[in-house]
């Protein structure tokens, strides 16, 4: 123990005290390179701006979330909804099984519809209603699917077991904000759209399509599609709604949607590498801004994953 170091000093009026405090030596202290501050690395999404009104990212392998933007905000989802759609006819309708087209799904001029009469593959009918976005091709699926998902489930009203079975399916996937009001995601009218959801549900939604059977999807990997009925009477064809499919390294799967009411939205999945998928979803952007906005997202994704951040 240090101790100060007392001077006496007499004098003729008294005795006066000096003190003097030796102060220990000064210790340097170094700390160990494992208790110093990370240095965190800046991420691609620090300079994301987006037009869309909320937007996220999720690594489906690890379940990171990369990126959120109002990810809980109920929005509409217009075609969106056709994923959901057939998850639920898959249910009870075969790839190889046969429907017949109750009506002309575009005017005889078109090329690329789905004539009255003909009958297709059902794997068929679910590309050309997925690719086209063809909103009477997801109401022609759904009716073909209504018996036998009342059978399934005898609880589903008639008529409408599809989109029973869709809403079932958004409850037992946990989806928070997620209702549908019809089958095709269409606005009912101007103040009420077909369907509504969140960011975040929608890629829980797509991630779980994915993973379920992303071979009903495929084809929306596509630019477009050209397709024979199976007797070779019928030929068809259709264009991607997906205006940045050709932009996306590894895609697996996409769908557009775009009502007054929804503004613009697209939901993706993307590999990153060898089995590596990743879900982005951007929803309320416009009708052009969406393919631009996704394409940030999926170039921020793909550089913080490979660079491990």
């Amino acid at each position: 123990m240090w101790r100060a170091l007392a001077l006496l000093v007499a004098a003729s009026v008294g005795v006066t005290f000096f003190v003097v405090t030796i102060a220990p030596p000064v210790k340097k202290i170094t700390v160990p390179l494992s208790q110093t501050a990370a240095v965190v690395a800046p991420s691609e999404f620090d300079t994301v701006r987006l037009v869309g009104k909320a937007a996220v990212v999720i690594d489906i392998k690890t379940g990171a979330t990369l990126f959120v933007f109002n990810a809980d905000t109920q929005l509409p989802l217009a075609s969106l909804t056709k994923v959901p759609m057939v998850l639920a006819v898959s249910e009870t309708l075969s790839p190889d099984d046969l429907m017949t087209i109750p009506y002309d799904t575009a005017p005889s001029s078109s090329g690329r519809r789905l004539t009255k009469g003909a009958r297709w593959r059902v794997q068929d009918v679910i590309d050309f209603t997925l690719v086209a976005s063809s909103n009477e091709g997801a109401t022609m699926l759904a009716a073909a699917a209504d018996a036998g998902l009342r059978q399934k489930y005898p609880q589903a009203p008639v008529g409408s077991a599809t989109l029973w079975r869709m809403n079932d399916l958004a409850r037992t996937l946990g989806l928070e904000h997620t209702y549908f009001l019809n089958v095709n995601g269409l606005d009912i009218d101007a103040t009420h759209s077909g369907a509504y959801g969140s960011a975040r549900d929608v890629a829980k939604l797509f991630a779980y399509a994915e993973s379920a059977d992303s071979s009903l999807f495929s084809d929306t990997r596509r630019d477009d599609i050209s397709l024979t009925s199976p007797d070779g009477k019928h030929v068809t064809s259709a264009i991607n709604t997906n205006e940045a499919q050709g932009e996306i390294p590894g895609l697996v799967m996409g769908k557009t949607g775009y009502t007054d009411l929804a503004g613009g939205n697209l939901a993706i999945v993307f590999d990153v590498g060898l089995s590596h998928p990743v879900v982005a979803v951007v929803l309320g952007s416009t009708r052009d801004d969406r393919f631009e906005d996704m394409q940030k997202l999926v170039s921020a994704a793909r550089a913080d994953i490979i660079a491990g951040r």
